[in-house]
């Protein structure tokens, strides 16, 4: 036991005045600097899937409003074939009750308004499924998207584009185009003549 001691005795006494120095402090520092490569990497990877879940948020929002829209579209103009079908029924009333005189309107009274009641219960369907007439009037501009040029000719007193002549109307089924208004059109007014130079009368008198 006494051995111990001595051996323990002859080493280095600055143990004894300072016993922490003796301590190796570099696997502690080491330890401390992979805790914070460690703490910075989960900082990182919780940003990135942050970042992914946001992303996936915002892809799944958009396709939910594109799948309301396809929805509603496909609802609203399913039946694009059938109401441009129905056109010429409302063509065929049209032209009927602008045939009747007033002497056929006396003559057989019931059955005029029974075809003013069906004209009017046929446009009513078309209101109920967003199916909207065109109708333009003598004086507005010709426009490419909602009417179709039947004739192009020189009238005086308009400009060029203005509607001179309605000849049939249009149709609209929501936003689109189902059948354009036929209307004709002013390619402005006519040229006048120029009146003969007076040099020309003088050499003809």
């Amino acid at each position: 036991m006494a051995r111990e001691n001595k051996s323990f005795g002859s080493g280095d006494d600055s143990f004894l005045d300072d016993p922490e120095a003796e301590f190796d402090d570099t696997e502690v520092v080491g330890d401390t600097e992979i805790d914070i490569d460690e703490a910075d990497a989960l900082r990182l990877e919780v940003a990135e899937l942050k970042d992914r879940l946001l992303r996936a948020l915002a892809d799944t929002e958009n396709l939910r409003k594109r799948s309301d829209r396809d929805r509603r579209d496909a609802e609203l103009y399913a039946s694009t074939r059938f109401a441009r079908d129905l056109l010429s029924v409302y063509d065929n009333f049209d032209r009927a009750m602008g045939n009747v005189t007033d002497a056929v309107r006396e003559a057989a009274p019931g059955l005029i308004e029974g075809i003013e009641l069906t004209q009017r219960d046929l446009l009513a369907a078309f209101e109920k499924h967003k199916i909207h007439k065109i109708v333009p009037e003598v004086g507005e501009r010709f426009d490419p998207k909602q009417h179709q040029a039947m004739f192009e000719a020189p009238i005086p007193g308009t400009k060029a584009g203005d509607i001179v002549q309605i000849m049939g109307v249009g149709f609209n089924i929501g936003d689109r185009l189902l059948r354009p208004a036929q209307v004709g059109v002013s390619s402005g007014a006519p040229a006048m003549p120029r009146p003969p130079e007076s040099g020309a009368e003088s050499a003809s008198e």
